[in-house]
């Protein structure tokens, strides 16, 4: 097998990966610096499909604390309160530095300051956006400074392992899938950017070669996992029959320009979930009064909801939201003009791999940034924190890693100690006549849909687990064929693998949870519970089981109306509850 050396391996090409390059690039030139994709450098990845906007204080009305107080309600408290304050305090220098450095063109007003517009769970209209494309803007222009730096990029190599040796991360196992062969990076530093992505539900908008694979990765190497059940669904996902664009997001500008919400009766039925804010609630609030409709069976042909902005004017949808017009109408919709069936859909992972504020994880030499990472948003992330994350924290990681990464040791593995893991993966070649895994995932994404989707129970998540633990056995039965090139039943295998995985965790923690908080909502626990359930819950693997415990949510810098400040201190210096497993 082919093992490359290098200083820094970066896993994962959208905002947070290429960003940290950049900013490690310049701060080192020296080092050597590979970044591996699974998709085409800035083609591919969910920045890119950003089309709302980024969350930043520039006006002189807001302020960072409001930005601030607006993250921790909208996350409900459940926050790391130094990941929110470094979101809020340095977005304002990245996005000054996205225009001047990178090149991005955002809208502006007439006066030539740029334009922000309003989002949900916000106090000040703070979103700066390209119209409705901003992630092509950011992702187009992050791709040109990749270039013009020369740092190489393996396009469609997929990482399947990260590789430890004396307790620290040594770098990764690729796949190339172009060639169908394996490849080894050793690396003083790995960063993981790879993005979420849970698209082990029946309705989902992250890109299409997303499959948990970061975190799944993180989990296997022992990374320490945090609040692994807080899974957020968008309210608004376009309904397409059995087309792959169902799913696919229509932005929450819509909402934030007075797009409004109705029921197959014609009800603005927000009325009933959240009167004073309405279609402006935040996401979870929104997306789970969708979903109450549809199983109250008030839902439209397509088993969804209608959003309808015609009353803004047509002249003015087509001019503000061009690029969700042409979405809407290539699957025979005229969002301009009447309404479109929408349904809430999985869109983003607020749990993730445990960090601090310059990316650090528990696992020595393993980095993370973007939304591999847990902590910044929460139970619920407000729309247009999720790109303002992925560039914040891929600018600062890889300011770290320029100052770290040729510093740290550089592990080695035998040779031996690659191949057993690539014939790890390989295992499904050695089958014959086994099962397909397109047909498993199928299964895996009804089996979330219905069991660990917007509104949970116990019964339904022991249900959930079950079922879990009967397609991971059913995964060893699986069997490829054909050449290993381009070979998609083999990416479905890898992606079941790491979907069941991250699947596994979110359902065990959701379980342990025993309240309703932001995107979490148990109907058999229907209530916030702050005095029992203030924590965050972190999982680790331990041998052949998952160690769960729980911590107080530490309240560094704000604490929630109402809490007391016995309880504060209490939570600041609170011990561990003890350790499980599952």
């Amino acid at each position: 097998m082919q093992i490359e050396q290098v200083d820094l391996l970066i896993l994962g090409s959208g905002g947070a990966g290429l960003f940290a390059a950049l900013h490690a690039y310049d701060t080192n030139p020296r080092l050597a610096i590979l970044v591996a994709t699974k998709g085409l450098l800035g083609k591919s990845g969910c920045t890119r499909m950003v089309q709302g906007g980024f969350n930043v204080v520039l006006d002189p009305r807001d302020s960072l604390e409001l930005h601030f107080t607006d993250t921790l309600k909208g996350g409900r408290y459940l926050n790391d309160q130094e990941l929110a304050w470094v979101l809020v305090h340095d977005a304002p220098a990245t996005i000054h530095e996205l225009e001047t450095r990178v090149g991005c063109f955002f809208d502006r007003r007439e006066d030539g300051t740029i334009h922000q517009k309003p989002f949900a769970g916000q106090s000040f209209d703070r979103t700066v956006h390209r119209g409705d494309l901003t992630g092509i803007e950011i992702m187009e222009r992050l791709r040109d400074q990749v270039l013009a730096r020369g740092i190489p990029v393996w396009e469609e190599h997929r990482a399947v392992e990260l590789m430890v040796a004396e307790g620290r991360c040594v770098g990764a196992l690729l796949l190339d899938i172009r060639q169908g062969r394996f490849v080894g990076v050793e690396a003083r530093a790995t960063l993981l950017a790879t993005g979420g992505g849970p698209t082990m539900y029946k309705i989902s908008a992250p890109s299409l070669e997303k499959s948990e694979d970061g975190l799944a990765l993180a989990y296997r190497a022992g990374a320490v996992m945090r609040d692994m059940e807080m899974v957020q669904f968008h309210p608004t996902g376009l309904l397409a029959g059995a087309g792959r664009v169902t799913g696919s997001v229509l932005e929450e500008g819509l909402r934030g320009a007075g797009g409004r919400l109705y029921n197959a009766l014609g009800e603005r039925y927000m009325a009933r979930y959240d009167p004073e804010r309405m279609e402006r609630a935040t996401r979870d609030v929104v997306s789970r009064a969708g979903y109450l409709e549809i199983m109250a069976g008030r839902g439209g042909p397509q088993g969804g909801v209608f959003i309808d902005v015609s009353h803004l004017g047509a002249d003015f949808v087509r001019k503000t939201f061009p690029g969700m017009v042409q979405r809407v109408r290539d699957v025979g919709f005229d969002l301009a003009t009447g309404p479109v069936e929408v349904s809430p859909t999985a869109h983003f992972h607020m749990g993730g791999v445990a960090i601090d504020p310059d990316g650090h994880s528990s696992l020595p030499g393993l980095y993370v940034a973007g939304e591999d990472a847990g902590g910044v948003h929460g139970a619920n992330r407000l729309g247009g924190n999720g790109v303002a994350e992925s560039t914040v924290f891929g600018r600062r990681v890889g300011d770290a890693l320029g100052q770290e990464a040729a510093a740290l040791p550089r592990g080695h593995l035998p040779p031996q100690a690659w191949e057993a893991r690539a014939r790890h993966h390989r295992r499904f070649w050695e089958r014959k006549g086994g099962e397909n895994p397109a047909h498993l995932l199928q299964e895996l994404r009804q089996l979330m849909w219905e069991k660990c989707g917007l509104v949970r129970n116990q019964a339904d998540l022991q249900a959930c687990l079950v079922g879990l633990a009967r397609l991971r056995d059913r995964l060893e039965a699986v069997s490829v064929a054909g050449s290993p090139s381009y070979n998609l039943r083999w990416s479905d295998a890898l992606n079941l693998e790491s979907l069941i995985t991250v699947s596994e965790l979110i359902a065990a923690a959701a379980l342990l949870r025993e309240e309703s908080r932001g995107s979490h909502f148990r109907a058999d626990f229907p209530q916030e519970n702050d005095g029992e359930w203030l924590k965050n819950i972190f999982m680790a693997l331990s041998g052949d089981a998952t160690r769960v415990w729980t911590e107080p949510v530490r309240f560094t810098r704000q604490r929630p109306p109402g809490w007391e400040a016995g309880k504060e201190d209490e939570a600041q210096h609170g011990t561990r509850v003890a350790p499980g497993t599952v």
